[in-house]
């Protein structure tokens, strides 16, 4: 998941999306300060071990 947090007027919204090219896509329409983050969770399947 990634997040994009966007700072103005004195508060803040956050924005979820699926996949980092949708975040990307919107980040360029945005004015204002903004941090896009990715989210990755300790039970993702990229973190499980295979046996």
């Amino acid at each position: 998941m990634w997040v994009i947090t966007h700072f103005s007027n004195s508060s803040f919204t956050q924005y979820e999306f699926e996949t980092e090219e949708q975040a990307r896509e919107a980040l360029k329409n945005m004015k204002g300060c903004n941090i896009l983050s990715e989210v990755v969770y300790y039970n993702d399947p990229c973190f499980e071990e295979v046996a």
